[in-house]
């Protein structure tokens, strides 16, 4: 668990500095659930919206499992540099749509969309929510939105090698997008304006692009550890 440290905080801070993709992606989606909520449960909000994004990231969680298991049957094998690589260019891509400087994660989306289009009606449904478990179900299904930012942190889980390591790598992933979309959820507008900036938007694009590139396979990694080890001697 020491080992794999590092990396739930690398995942947690890639939800975080995804904020301005979630804003963009499920903002209108969660401000809409928040409408839908009847009038006699207004006053359980901040309960309904957390259920919504516990399940949310339970999807999160449950989707890097089943890939986990892809990548840990693959890892002793050539395909896992591979794997490696595309996870790596994907964070690299993230991060240039995060800063604004290229829209071509956007394409991405559009491999999840046959799949919503089977889960939406279920969605529907759902509305209005009118209780916790109605709340958490339909998050579950909200999961499954098609999402750029998702997909690629999701295949760099999955490059881990390990079911149980991708699974909790999208745990913190979802997590650290929980601020984000449960701030837009109860309209807190100071916290939603700050991650809309630019510089923010640039800053968190940078470190995406230089995580990406410390997932690509090569010397860069030895040299870059080198300096670390070297550091905290």
């Amino acid at each position: 668990m020491l080992e794999l440290a590092p990396l739930l905080a690398s995942a947690l801070i890639l939800g975080l500095l995804g904020g301005g993709h979630c804003l963009g992606m499920c903002g209108g989606l969660m401000g809409a659930l928040t409408l839908a909520i009847p009038a006699e449960q207004r006053g359980r909000r901040l309960r309904l919206l957390l259920a919504y994004n516990l399940g949310r990231i339970l999807s999160y969680a449950c989707a890097g499992l089943l890939l986990g298991l892809a990548g840990w049957a693959v890892a002793r094998t050539p395909l896992a540099g591979a794997l490696r690589v595309i996870a790596g260019l994907l964070l690299i891509t993230m991060g240039l749509y995060l800063a604004g400087w290229w829209s071509g994660l956007t394409r991405i989306e559009a491999l999840g969309r046959g799949l919503w289009r089977h889960i939406q009606p279920f969605a529907s449904r759902l509305l209005p929510v009118t209780s916790l478990p109605r709340a958490l179900l339909l998050g579950t299904l909200w999961g499954w939105l098609p999402c750029g930012l998702v997909y690629s942190t999701l295949l760099w889980a999955t490059s881990q090698g390990s079911a149980i390591d991708s699974a909790l790598l999208m745990l913190a992933f979802g997590l650290g997008t929980w601020p984000v979309l449960l701030a837009t959820g109860l309209a807190a507008e100071r916290i939603t304006a700050l991650l809309r900036r630019r510089s923010v938007r640039m800053a968190g694009g940078l470190l995406v692009i230089l995580f990406g590139l410390w997932t690509l396979p090569g010397p860069h990694q030895a040299w870059l550890m080198g300096h670390a080890v070297h550091a905290a001697g």
